[in-house]
């Protein structure tokens, strides 16, 4: 009987000018990553880079994150895979004839200049790429730092702490968390749990301007130097 391997091994290269970057990834989709990527950027003067978007009907997240950063130094390059629908990566590329590799990807993070990257992800750390890899697949092989994004909804106890048990399964080179949407008095037991540390919490708005994001990345800026 053939065994189903869920990670595939990547001979990882050199990364090259990109070599300060930064993941964010969740623990599900619609989380807030765009937003704390803007933050996180914002905070530290990073560029930024989604090599991934799927579903473009209401914009792309690159456009929404340029829209929220007050720094016009910041640079945001563009996406290396684009897709029309909104579902999963490996859905998206295969309704349109694609295949998402990652070695292509980190191809081209090595062609960044960047000395300092924000990688937002797409959806959580098992959102499929292709039949094979996922993007802890594509964190692994990028060697990136990674922030842990988190929202506070009935249930996310449970998806932050299995994402959080992942993390050390493949010990990946985790920073931190940063918890988003209001606050519902369990973020610093996910903290405790997890052993993963809290870089901040970015309290519920209804009206999300470059000057709310300033203001996050101010108050963040100390922890995020502190963590990475």
């Amino acid at each position: 009987m053939n065994e189903t391997k869920l990670f595939m091994p990547f001979e990882v290269p050199p990364l090259g000018g990109g070599g300060g970057c930064i993941f964010i990834t969740g623990i599900g989709t619609e989380i807030g990553k765009t937003l704390v990527s803007a933050v996180v950027a914002e905070a530290l003067q990073a560029d930024y880079w989604k090599p991934i978007q799927a579903g473009l009907d209401d914009g792309s997240d690159n456009e929404k994150v340029k829209t929220l950063i007050s720094n016009q130094s910041i640079i945001l390059y563009p996406e290396l895979y684009k897709f029309k629908m909104p579902v999963s990566p490996h859905i998206a590329a295969r309704e349109e004839n694609k295949r998402i590799d990652l070695e292509e990807i980190a191809t081209r993070l090595k062609e960044i200049p960047s000395s300092r990257l924000v990688i937002e992800g797409a959806g959580g750390l098992m959102a499929p790429l292709n039949e094979t890899h996922f993007i802890i697949d594509l964190i692994e092989l990028l060697q990136a730092k990674v922030i842990l994004v988190s929202r506070n909804y009935l249930g996310s106890i449970n998806h932050s702490l299995l994402t959080a048990a992942l993390c050390k399964q493949k010990q990946l080179n985790v920073a931190g968390w940063i918890f988003n949407d209001q606050y519902l008095q369990y973020e610093d037991e996910i903290v405790g749990w997890s052993g993963y540390p809290k870089i901040g919490s970015i309290p519920f708005g209804q009206e999300v301007t470059p000057g709310f994001v300033k203001t996050q990345a101010e108050i963040i800026k100390e922890n995020l130097m502190k963590y990475l």
